[in-house]
């Protein structure tokens, strides 16, 4: 949802923040006030081209920011964090400036992006319907993902999409392997040779420093026999040992302790070297009760070292890293298809497109069914909304590949009055009739379709009476579920909406400059009285006014306009 935008140096605009709140909220004002004005700022905050025109007389650079609240919008909040520019979990700040030589920045919350990746994630946001680059009806693929909301098969959709990639991939390894199956059959022989000599190897990096330690003790074993037993004789087993000396002396001061106890922490520290000295002497026994010359033993261990040596020195890495170098073998191995025969993997990739096919099949299934049901509805829908003997169609092609949108294409086409050949939205409709037919889409997918912000500027342009009022209400439908702004001339499509903004122009000096301002209850009484009477506002225009107000419940007070300069 749209939060807030902010606007300065932006045309005839000087500084204004407008806080908008969700449900349907219209934008009126006298012809030629600027009603579009807004349209056009937040146009160019999702990504539009932009150019010096913009920039407000006499000013460096217009800025314009729309804060959205993403909290409910996971598509947008996923590619947020996946580009890095997630900030605030619930909302997100788009920023553009222009200055006066047409150069252009864009940011998302405070980070410098492509003004590409703002339009990527406007097209989250906002759906624009009117004479706007974001007019995104006529684009195939936004029909084809309308089609399928319409039908509920957006889940399936993705999941042709996911096992087309699954296919195209498996596709894309035999294809390689059918390219490189020389140079790949000579590496795949010299990886099975490596890995099976390193494997046979069965080397572990933490026996690796066991059997390196017991190497180092049975190379040595003569010597530390050697020294263990001098050390054990001098310490309890040699005529005159450390053990006897220790002992003796601790007795002698167990005597003069009693004669004199300032002595008895000397006779303490005695007593504890003769314990440890005794300790000693049998952990030394024990030692030399385990350690032996053991030549065949020391033989094994030899060959074993020289075995892992030998191959670090093979594959150039320490000894350690032995068990690494398997494993990059293993997987690129598997990467060049292992041990895999090329029909398993014409096999596999056979299997993925069957799944794919059946599942598009379905997707197709779908579609077509809903194609029909999609152009009965939006017909009706027309032959309501000034576009009499109208007719809509969707159209399903089938494609000359399987792509990861499904097996077919998907194009609306309308003819806009009795006798006109049906064609293309973008050759056949006007800019009005293009608003209304996405406003009768939008009401039949009753939310379903996925963006939270949908603007209207020309849906009730060349209508009136009860058209406008059929317009009005469809609007106020459809803010169940979306956040709605329609820019309108119309009293009976602004009497419909929850809030109103009204647009006007104010000489300053000397340059006109635009007030925007949002209504009051009565305030907006006074304001569609204008759009009821024109100039001249009697007490009758007035009640009309209120009487077509009645059923909405004014909530003007919810939108504030802030920091007016």
């Amino acid at each position: 949802m749209l939060r807030s935008l902010l606007l300065r140096d932006f045309v005839i605009v000087d500084s204004l923040e407008l806080d908008l709140s969700g449900g349907f909220t219209a934008l009126t004002g006298e012809t030629g006030a600027g009603k579009s004005i807004l349209v056009d700022a937040l146009g160019l905050v999702l990504g539009e081209r932009a150019d010096a025109s913009v920039v407000r007389a006499g000013s460096e650079r217009a800025d314009i920011s729309a804060e959205f609240v993403v909290s409910r919008r996971p598509q947008a909040a996923s590619w947020l964090a996946e580009h890095d520019l997630e900030d605030d979990a619930d909302c997100c700040l788009l920023r553009r400036t222009v200055d006066r030589a047409g150069r252009s920045r864009a940011f998302v919350n405070g980070r410098p992006v492509t003004a590409a990746q703002l339009r990527e994630l406007g097209e989250m946001l906002v759906d624009v319907h009117g004479q706007h680059e974001h007019q995104w009806l006529l684009r195939r693929d936004y029909q084809r993902e309308l089609l399928d909301a319409f039908t509920g098969s957006a889940t399936a959709a993705k999941a042709v999409a996911s096992q087309h990639a699954g296919w195209r991939q498996l596709r894309e390894q035999r294809l390689a392997r059918e390219r490189d199956r020389e140079s790949a059959d000579r590496e795949r022989a010299l990886l099975r040779d490596e890995i099976r000599d390193l494997e046979a190897l069965s080397f572990d990096p933490a026996r690796w420093q066991d059997e390196v330690a017991e190497h180092r003790r049975l190379a040595h074993a003569r010597e530390l026999i050697a020294l263990s037993r001098e050390a054990l004789a001098a310490v309890d087993e040699g005529e005159t040992n450390a053990g006897e000396l220790l002992a003796r002396a601790s007795t002698q001061l167990t005597e003069a302790a009693a004669l004199d106890p300032s002595i008895e922490q000397a006779r303490n520290d005695l007593a504890s070297a003769a314990a440890l000295a005794s300790e000693a002497a049998h952990q030394l026994r024990r030692y030399l009760q385990g350690i032996d010359e053991d030549p065949g033993r020391l033989d094994q261990l030899d060959r074993r070292l020289r075995d892992v040596h030998d191959a670090a020195r093979r594959f150039r890495v320490e000894p350690a890293r032995l068990a690494e170098a398997l494993e990059s073998r293993q997987q690129r191995f598997q990467a060049l298809g292992g041990g895999e025969s090329d029909e398993a993997l014409a096999k596999q990739e056979a299997q993925a497109e069957a799944v794919y096919r059946k599942e598009a099949a379905k997707l197709s299934e779908a579609r077509r069914s809903g194609a029909t049901r999609l152009s009965k509805a939006v017909t009706d829908r027309l032959q309501e909304l000034a576009m009499e003997g109208g007719r809509f169609t969707v159209r399903l092609e089938a494609l000359p590949e399987p792509a990861a949108s499904g097996l077919e294409s998907v194009e609306f086409l309308v003819s806009a009055h009795a006798g006109q050949a049906a064609g293309p939205l973008a050759k056949v409709a006007s800019g009005g009739e293009l608003s209304r037919i996405a406003l009768a889409i939008q009401v039949l997918l009753g939310g379903g379709a996925g963006v939270p912000t949908l603007v209207f500027d020309e849906v009730d342009t060349g209508i009136g009476g009860r058209v406008a009022e059929i317009v009005g209400s469809l609007l106020a439908e459809l803010s169940a579920h979306h956040q709605v702004l329609c820019v309108t001339h119309l009293p009976q499509v602004a009497a419909r909406a929850s809030y109103q903004v009204r647009v006007s122009k104010r000489s300053e000096g000397g340059a006109t400059l635009a007030n925007v301002e949002p209504l009051d209850a009565p305030e907006r009484i006074e304001e569609i009285a204008r759009m009821l009477g024109g100039t001249r506002i009697t007490e009758t225009t007035r009640k009309h006014a209120a009487e077509m107000l009645e059923p909405t419940t004014p909530q003007a007070s919810k939108m504030r306009l802030r920091n007016r300069a």
